[in-house]
């Protein structure tokens, strides 16, 4: 296919011309101590009425559902700017930095976009986001693919790679196949991980007593080796990492780590390495180790007290992260960590980096701090992290009912939601044992403190059992009833299903292989 491309400079130079896009294409410019200001290619592309489109979302939590060409993204439009920056509701994703037109039929994302006509698909898709990260806006309007690249105000010299795609077409195994392929990226493990999260229960509510009530409950349930998840709310403020909370957890967290393993499971501790709370003594003894943007803090969002960004740049902020992961791992013993709300590495880049790079950088950085211990990686922009994690959500967090409060629609697209942690779930279904397992967050059996009706909880389980390489519930296994756990093991089985097929085109079913027979199964 055709593609017509443009490639401009601060200082006035004007790179353009048309080139085809088989499999492959590579734009490479040589500029001369320049700054680029825009790299754009334009491919005229049809689709049919009843052709779905996908467009990635900016990260994991993004809502980025199939679409139509009659659809529309709608951002933070309608929120009154009083309240976007009260809640900093554009720091959580692209909002910042990319425009919302909010026109019917204009819908954009970032990385890689498919177009699917029932099982065949046009995957276009980037193989490197070094130099920025590939937009792509499809104008059903128009008939058109554009791709930009996000390299505004990065100063080059000499040859610059300023775009490389990738184009596909066929089955969706046959074109994440090839695309993963290309980039030689291969999953870190192949093992997947079942257990518990605290976080959907009791959310920060727990203490050294409710954990203890938890872990007796698991011993019942789950396999030896299985993974126990302290979440959120062990800390004393988030960014406060080297101690727990005395009052909740006054044993402190080796001990907790102890109790874990005796009772033969993988301890996972949560933690978000990149964000300090307003209230954290991080933030309040230490405001030069946070990121700026012209002469302000950079609100990361509105979650405990409101949380601000580390700067990786900082020699002391380094430090710092070396001492929390040697803590974690070589002190109390932690055998796992969830890493969430990492985007808040690169809300910016420079003129000497990108945001994608300085993002790319900050994830090799935890790389290096985790060493051999396993990375579940939430709230990450997508392509950075393939084969950086073992394991990385794929969706937003669930919620204890199918999609949450009416008000709460018309915030951010990170917003919380079964009902679009499912579409998700869906359409990067091609991510799970080719960038990593992927972890479509917890499922649910218990009736009480649960809004899910039956019907949901089963197929949100059949889903998640299918659909990832991570298992998890925040159930208290201690409460299930027979009945409940003759489920917990027959979802818990389906995690051995091999060629798992996922339409949505009527409904959502899937089509699995296990025992040597093929199911198919109707859900929702």
């Amino acid at each position: 296919m055709n593609v017509n491309y443009r490639m401009s400079t601060m200082e006035g130079t004007v790179s353009e011309g048309s080139c085809q896009l088989d499999e492959e294409m590579h734009l490479v410019f040589p500029v001369h101590d320049e700054t680029i200001d825009s790299i754009s290619a334009v491919i005229h592309l049809e689709t049919a009425d009843d052709e779905k489109i996908f467009m990635n979302g900016y990260q994991t939590w993004t809502h980025c559902r199939e679409y139509t060409k009659r659809n529309r993204i709608r951002g933070l439009r309608g929120i009154p700017r009083r309240l976007v920056n009260r809640y900093a509701f554009d720091g959580y994703s692209d909002y910042h930095f990319s425009e919302y037109p909010y026109s019917r039929g204009v819908l954009h994302g970032w990385s890689w976009c498919y177009f699917r006509k029932g099982n065949f698909y046009r995957l276009f898709a980037s193989l490197g986001e070094q130099n920025g990260y590939t937009q792509f806006i499809y104008n059903a309007n128009e008939s058109t693919l554009t791709i930009r690249k996000d390299s505004h105000g990065l100063k080059a010299d000499g040859d610059f790679a300023a775009m490389d795609l990738f184009y596909a077409e066929g089955s969706e195994d046959a074109v994440y196949d090839a695309w993963f392929a290309k980039m030689d990226i291969h999953p870190i493990t192949n093992e997947k991980i079942a257990g518990y999260s605290s976080w959907y229960n009791r959310y920060q509510n727990i203490n050294e007593k409710a954990i203890r009530e938890d872990l007796a409950g698991c011993v019942n349930i789950f396999e030896k080796g299985d993974l126990f998840q302290i979440d959120d709310g062990w800390e004393p403020f988030v960014g406060d990492w080297l101690e727990s909370d005395p009052a909740k957890f006054p044993d402190g967290m080796k001990v907790m780590a102890d109790e874990i393993h005796a009772a033969g499971f993988k301890a996972g501790l949560w933690l978000a390495p990149f964000s300090a709370e307003e209230k954290s003594e991080t933030f309040r003894n230490h405001p030069d180790w946070f990121i700026k943007h012209e002469g302000e803090y950079f609100k990361g969002g509105s979650n405990w007290s409101g949380f601000y960004c580390l700067d990786i740049d900082h020699p002391e902020v380094i430090a710092y992260l070396k001492q929390v992961f040697s803590r974690v791992f070589d002190e109390w013993g932690f055998d796992l960590v969830k890493l969430d709300f990492l985007y808040c590495a690169a809300p910016y880049g420079s003129d000497r980096e990108t945001r994608a790079a300085r993002m790319i950088r900050a994830v090799d950085l935890l790389r290096e701090l985790c060493g051999n211990h396993p990375i579940l990686g939430c709230g990450v922009p997508v392509m950075p992290a393939f084969g950086k994690f073992e394991y990385c959500r794929i969706s937003n967090d669930v919620t204890l009912d199918w999609d949450d409060k009416a008000y709460m629609h018309l915030i951010h697209r990170e917003r919380p939601s079964t009902k679009n942690a499912v579409d998700n779930i869906i359409s990067r279904h091609g991510l799970n044992g080719r960038a990593y397992l992927s972890d479509p967050d917890v499922f649910f059996l218990r009736r009480e403190n649960c809004q899910l009706t039956d019907n949901q909880k089963y197929s949100l389980a059949v889903l998640d059992a299918l659909c990832g390489g991570v298992f998890l519930t925040s159930d208290d296994p201690g409460s299930y009833t027979e009945e409940m756990k003759r489920q917990y093991r027959l979802y818990r089985s389906l995690t051995k299903a091999e060629n798992v097929r996922v339409s949505s085109d009527s409904g959502i079913t899937v089509v699995y292989d296990l025992d040597d027979e093929t199911t198919r199964r109707r859900l929702f």
